[in-house]
């Protein structure tokens, strides 16, 4: 009786996706863990037993599982990278900062303040790492989540307790700040020291701190090239400010700027032909928002999911003007979903 592991793949036209499926044995008892997602992408985790079960039924409920995605199209193959899964999330207490948006008119602005420091926003998962006698990876609502072992392998090499705040784009993560160092909560400190704390502490490999642009002219060229390359956008950060989880009410010390609009939606229906029903929240009610067709490359999100979208505008009332299914959200709540979030088109 002991663990087993395996890599699924799924290539068929535009699809490209993987599925990692574990048996892993627990003070003697076992469960059994799944990782999904596109290629390259970080991994979307959970579990298919609650608690640990004995080896049989573990076993079991492994090959059906298995057997199911195969079935499916999926088939084995070599694959290098691990997976930590995390199969029961905790409440950490730890929160990451929220940023507010910019509109356009006010960029420039950012570019030639010189209090402001720019960053190119991740196009990832928020993800948190705490390491102390252990390591936890964190998601933007303070729960413990799964993630990929070359970042738990590369944040162990350092000689140094910490907590630093990043994004995940598949195997790697994209560090932009540090909370806590050897025991010393840093939050209270400016970003600049925070940020020279951050680049001292050595991190190689799979952990990358993010280019930091400081002057005018680098604010500038740095916003030109991300959006010559199609990125999605860049971050703006008060070089002397404090680390507030959260996100403000409006303003604030951190902001970003999109070069595409997206929302955070609530699938309120699964159509015919590939498409599903959106709505956002407008106090307390839900308001329809208009279709999404999910590309053939992508699953079918479920009734109830969170999505999110890209679109050109939205029309006064909520209606969303050809909008792109960007994929499922599972670090966001209900009630974030907020009708607040789009952009209207100008009149």
């Amino acid at each position: 009786m002991k663990s087993e592991q395996i890599t699924l793949f799924y290539r068929q036209e535009k699809s490209d996706k993987v599925y990692k499926a574990a048996l892993e044995k627990i003070d003697g008892l076992f469960t059994v863990n799944f990782a999904y997602g596109r290629r390259g992408a970080t991994l979307k985790t959970g579990t298919k037993t609650q608690a640990p079960v004995d080896y049989e039924k573990a076993k079991k409920i492994y090959d059906k599982l298995v057997n199911a995605k195969a079935a499916k199209g999926y088939v084995p193959d070599e694959d290098s990278s691990d997976y930590v899964y995390e199969s029961n999330q905790v409440k950490t207490g730890i929160h990451c900062q929220l940023l507010n948006p910019i509109e356009e008119e006010a960029l420039q602005e950012f570019i030639d303040n010189e209090d402001w420091w720019a960053q190119e926003k991740m196009d990832g998962k928020r993800m948190l790492i705490q390491k102390t006698t252990e390591l936890i990876a964190i998601n933007r609502k303070g729960l413990s989540v799964g993630a990929p072992q070359s970042i738990l392998d590369s944040a162990a090499k350092s000689d140094s307790t910490f907590i630093i705040d990043g994004e995940a784009i598949g195997d790697d993560l994209f560090v932009f700040d540090l909370l806590h160092l050897n025991g010393e909560d840093l939050k209270s400190k400016q970003y600049k020291e925070r940020f020279e704390l951050l680049n001292q502490l050595g991190l190689t490999d799979a952990i990358k701190v993010v280019p930091t642009s400081t002057s005018t002219s680098e604010k500038e060229a740095l916003t030109n090239k991300l959006k010559s390359e199609g990125s999605e956008g860049v971050v703006f950060k008060k070089h002397n400010s404090h680390y507030h989880a959260g996100r403000p009410n409006s303003g604030g010390n951190q902001m970003k700027f999109k070069f595409y609009d997206t929302a955070s939606v609530i699938v309120s229906k699964v159509n015919d032909k590939r498409s599903v029903g959106m709505s956002l929240l407008e106090n307390g009610k839900e308001i329809f928002v208009g279709n999404v067709t999910i590309s053939v490359n992508k699953e079918i999100p479920k009734e109830r999911d969170i999505i999110e979208v890209r679109y050109l505008y939205a029309y006064k009332g909520g209606s969303l003007y050809q909008p792109t299914f960007l994929g499922l959200r599972t670090d966001i709540d209900e009630q974030e979903c907020l009708l607040t979030q789009l952009k209207y088109k100008k009149e």
